[in-house]
């Protein structure tokens, strides 16, 4: 096991004036597995290849352990990368690919068998090892990649996207192994997705990237209960938080012709920004029905019937939209027994200390800060952000 760290860690690719990755700083303890999310274009799997060695630094630092790797040549390195293209050597049988690396590294041959062979056990790949990646599944050549990566016993396992290939129902068991096996092997490992359930489910904490620059990281509870900015409360969540501007009067957010009140830390930000409005923000699953003139008047215009859940899409009723696409649209959970139906008015209710306010400049959280990352059991975390983001929902090579 060995510690990760990107010390002010900046790539620009050719031609481009701003970076991809921007200045990134982050310490990963040892066994411990971080997931890096973002969307397309945010820097994630960038970071991961100038920690692989197969992009540049060109400003900052990074270490693995206490040796600095920044100018090292991948190979030097001690880490596996699994990719998302599987990268299997189609003429090898599973046992051969598993063993490649190995061999070129010299490795006497009885040990090669050895690990290989425990190599499989582990991954339920004992009946496939004379066979050839054509002959076998997709989950089946994901776990051979994820074999070659194992048997080399490195610092480091770096994964980019390797559930990306399998269909929805695989990804979901695979991740779930994945996880176990990583706990099991106790090897540090830096994960990127796109998929923020994924990222929720495996990591022991997350780094949210956007634009190159890190937006917080903490446990999976931590992004989605204490969250830095209005982005992490719109990209963690599904559904994602709904979050909108409202003008604020007499110490209240005025939400159609609902007031919401605000709490003394909110109202002392807002005041020092000179602002009059604020982006307020709360999940769908942070809301009650009420009766009529208790709470937030909605008018259905969708019900999406999941079965175990029901999500309302709907507009506050007499609220000024902001645009012709969604305004005040929000979404909410609600019973799936007894669905409203399109065209009703429902009243919502936001359970108290559930809402989020955020800066209608800045986009930062106002009042309390998010908590350090390690205030929080991550187990818990882990469940909790499960629950709370349950969707309507690679290969190795050696580096």
């Amino acid at each position: 096991m060995a510690t990760v760290t990107y010390d002010h860690a900046t790539h620009f690719y050719p031609g481009s004036d701003t970076p991809a990755v921007d200045r990134l700083s982050l310490d990963i303890g040892a066994g411990e597995f971080l997931v890096l999310v973002g969307p397309s274009g945010s820097g994630k799997s960038t970071a991961l290849r100038m920690l692989a060695g197969l992009e540049d630094v060109d400003e900052g630092a990074i270490r693995i352990g206490e040796r600095e790797v920044t100018d090292l040549e991948p190979r030097k390195r001690d880490i596996a990368m699994v990719f998302q293209s599987y990268a299997l050597y189609p003429h090898m049988t599973v046992a051969q690919n598993m063993s490649f690396a190995l061999e070129v590294a010299k490795v006497p041959k009885d040990e090669r068998r050895q690990r290989v062979a425990e190599v499989a056990r582990i991954l339920d790949l004992e009946p496939f090892l004379d066979r050839k990646p054509k002959a076998l599944s997709g989950g089946q050549r994901q776990r051979v990649a994820m074999g070659r990566a194992i048997v080399r016993k490195p610092h480091v396992f770096l994964m980019d996207e390797p559930l990306s290939n399998l269909d929805a129902k695989l990804r979901v068991s695979t991740r779930s192994q994945i996880a176990a096996l990583q706990k099991n092997l106790g090897v540090t490992t830096v994960y990127v997705t796109h998929d923020q359930v994924e990222a929720m489910t495996m990591g022991d904490r997350v780094a949210v990237l956007r634009d190159g620059l890190l937006q917080q990281v903490g446990t999976p509870l931590d992004l989605y209960q204490r969250l830095a900015n209005a982005f992490v409360a719109g990209f963690i969540g599904s559904p994602s938080m709904n979050i909108r501007e409202f003008r604020v009067v007499d110490g209240h957010a005025r939400v159609g012709d609902t007031d919401v009140p605000l709490s003394p830390d909110v109202l002392a930000d807002l005041a020092r920004e000179g602002a009059d409005s604020v982006l307020l923000g709360f999940r769908p699953e942070s809301v009650d029905l009420v009766g009529p003139g208790q709470g937030i008047p909605v008018v259905v215009r969708l019900v999406e019937e999941l079965g175990a859940d029901a999500y309302l899409h709907g507009s506050i009723a007499g609220a000024a939209r902001t645009d012709d696409a969604q305004g005040h649209d929000i979404v909410t959970r609600v019973d799936p027994a007894r669905p409203p139906g399109i065209g009703e008015i429902v009243y919502l209710r936001v359970r108290a200390g559930q809402e989020h306010a955020f800066s209608p400049t800045t986009e930062e959280r106002l009042g309390s800060r998010p908590a350090s990352p390690s205030d929080h059991d991550v187990d818990d975390a882990r469940g909790d952000a499960a629950r709370a983001n349950r969707p309507g929902a690679g290969g190795a090579a050696d580096a």
